[in-house]
This record gives structure tokens, sequence and C-alpha cells, in this order.
């Protein structure tokens, strides 16, 4: 379980994230929804220990990132696909990860096959297109066989198929028990995959709800999301929400 308490993250005057609160539970898809700039990203990275909380906190499985042994045992995250050093091959990459965390050989070979780059495996991540690096950032996150995780705007560079195929992978992993939050900024990414969305604007909390009531109370979703993100309450002077 994701627990987020009354979180807040100022950068100087500027406001990111505002007493957030909510919670992301196991065995369901839980998309975090909003526009570019509603603090979703930044509270990603306070999660993982990035960002350091001007106040509140989150906390996974009832501990600090900061405070788990071996965290990719416990926690999978994708925030940026080009994080990679460019001269390693995907293999490369994550056997160093694997290593840094007590990951067996095995594990690295089986997340290569799962995510389709099994026959690119010793190719520099240089050359990988921006869908070729999703997926190995996927597998990444997924390196530690972990019960909780995190992607944000994981269908960046994907064609078709491979949406889908992160479709599917995202609720095959909540079927299994585990807990998935998925960010992004279009609801129509989000409707055919989460099963509940906490839908943020300006670092501020405006819906924790889900898929079914929210399309039973709009109709159509992206209605639902229009109208939700529009009542977003303005900052004063000087407290502008930022990414």
């Amino acid at each position: 379980m994701i627990e987020v308490r009354e979180l807040t993250k100022r950068y100087g005057r500027t406001v990111a994230v505002d007493r957030l609160s909510c919670t992301v539970e196991p065995g369901k898809v839980t998309g975090f929804l909003g526009p570019n700039g509603a603090g979703k990203t930044t509270t990603m990275n306070i999660a993982l220990g990035l960002h350091r909380p001007t106040s509140g906190e989150v906390l996974i499985g009832g501990r600090r990132y900061g405070d788990l042994r071996q965290p990719m045992r416990h926690v999978g995250a994708l925030l940026d696909a080009g994080a990679v050093h460019p001269a390693r091959s995907a293999h490369h990459h994550l056997r160093w990860l694997a290593l840094s965390n007590g990951i067996g050989y095995r594990r690295v070979t089986e997340t290569l096959e799962m995510v389709g780059l099994a026959g690119v495996a010793r190719k520099k991540v240089g050359g990988f297109s921006l869908g070729m690096r999703q997926r190995l950032g996927v597998a990444a996150a997924l390196l530690g066989d972990p019960g909780v995780l995190m992607f944000d705007e994981p269908v960046n560079g994907l064609d078709p198929d491979g949406i889908r195929w992160i479709r599917e992978l995202m609720r095959s992993l909540a079927a299994e028990g585990r807990t998935v939050l998925l960010s992004s900024h279009v609801m129509s990414e989000l409707e055919q995959t989460a099963d509940r969305l906490v839908i943020v604007g300006r670092g501020r909390l405006i819906a924790d709800t889900t898929v079914r009531e929210l399309a039973d109370r709009f109709g159509r979703l992206e209605d639902a999301y229009v109208s939700l993100t529009s009542q977003a309450v303005e900052y004063p002077a000087g407290r502008e929400g930022i990414a």
C-alpha cells in the first residue's frame, strides 16, 4: 500500500504539492491523473526519496522509501525512460541494478523476455527508440519482483501494440495482488486500464473515486476530467503550481 499523508512540497514561494492525502491499495490499478503541472511527478519523486517534502510524508508498506533495504525488491518505478547511460547495453543496465539489490542473474533474463527486449539485450541503449527505452524502464521496475509499482507516463513513445501491451501488463500485475500506480495527464490513457482514479490539480486532491463511479456521475469520462480539473482552486499570487 502507498499512503500519502498531508504531503506538501514548496520550492521557495512556488507550491508543487499542497496538503495531498490519498491511499493506493493493492490489487488495483490506480490512475494518478492531472494536467501537466498538477504535482504528480513531484509526489512520485518524494515517494521514491528523490525529493524531500516540505511537510507530510509518503509511506510504502508503512515505511519511508529510504528505510527500505534492497528497495527494488519492494518498489519498482519508471519515472524517466531516458535515465540510462547510452553506452550500456540493456542487459548490462539491468545487471548492475540487480547486483546493487541482491537480485539473481536469471531475473535479468526473465524481465528482458517479459518486455520483449531479449533480442536486443546486448545492443547499446543509445540506439534504442523511445518506445524501446520505455520497455527497458518497465523491465527495471519489474526486476526485483516488487509488490508496489509506480509508472510515470509509461505509454510515451509506444506504438498502438505497445500501448495495448502496457495496459494488459498493468492489469495483470494488479491481478496478482500488487499495488500499481500509473500517472498520466490524459484520461483516455487510463479509462481502459485503471480501477480507481486519484485526480489532482495545482498540487491538490480534486477527486478520489472509482472509474465506474465517475462514469455513472458524468457519463463520458473525458467530460468528467475536464469538469473536475477546471474546478481546481486557483492559488493566490506567488503560489503557482508546477509539475
